[in-house]
């Protein structure tokens, strides 16, 4: 998923909160830096900021939709009904007004995506290095054999394989699989890390520690 906005405190706080609900984040400044992204990354949605310097929103959009049918969700502080029916025949899939709560966000996230991909082959494995993670059946194999994993152990490799290169702090882990009202402590993600490691073999070196921070998942 994309996030395209030019106020870096407006990008950290949905980049967080989508995150921790296992979205992968890449962050443009505006439409011009997401044009040069879009050449290297394929994003499954894009949250676009109106109103943004070098290039607008709406502008934005023309130029995605000429070759792109990427789901499209505009974020703007403007919420007259003229932009939203301008936003709408752009091609935007939804008009958010600022400011808006994280569930309501994320709310219509997942009623885009539905929309836009419940025709498409639906697939819940994630091919990483050696590892192949089916989401749906919670099988996990390494190297062609599979790998006897906990709720919690999974729910872990599921979120740092998926986001390969993205550190995680130990608060961000046990908010992911422990949930908004866990009782743990951060020593407890290390317990689990050590674990998913010993079980992994040779191959829990891809679970790498940044030190003072937290993990990340390296290939």
């Amino acid at each position: 998923m994309m996030i395209i906005d030019d106020e870096p405190q407006m990008r950290k706080l949905i980049r967080t909160f989508l995150e921790i609900e296992g979205y992968s984040i890449v962050e443009a400044t505006d439409g011009v830096h997401a044009l040069s992204l879009l050449d290297e990354t394929a994003p499954d949605l894009l949250l676009v900021d109106v109103m943004m310097p070098f290039m607008d929103g709406f502008t934005f959009a023309k130029e995605v939709k000429r070759t792109s049918t990427t789901p499209l969700i505009f974020l703007s502080a403007k919420g007259e009904e003229w932009d939203t029916i301008q936003g709408l025949k752009l091609g935007g899939d939804d008009y958010i007004v600022k400011p808006f709560s994280p569930g309501e966000l994320l709310a219509r996230v997942e009623s885009v995506l539905r929309r836009a991909y419940l025709h498409k082959p639906a697939t819940d494995i994630l091919h990483v290095g050696p590892l192949l993670i089916d989401n749906h059946s919670h099988i996990v194999t390494l190297n062609g054999a599979p790998l006897s994993l906990t709720l919690k152990e999974f729910g872990m490799l599921h979120l740092l394989a998926k986001n390969k290169g993205r550190v995680f702090t130990r608060e961000q882990l046990l908010h992911a699989v422990w949930g908004e009202d866990h009782q743990s402590s951060e020593r407890t993600v290390d317990t689990h890390i050590k674990t998913l490691r010993l079980k992994m073999g040779t191959d829990g070196e891809l679970i790498e520690t940044v030190w003072g921070i937290g993990y990340k998942f390296e290939v």
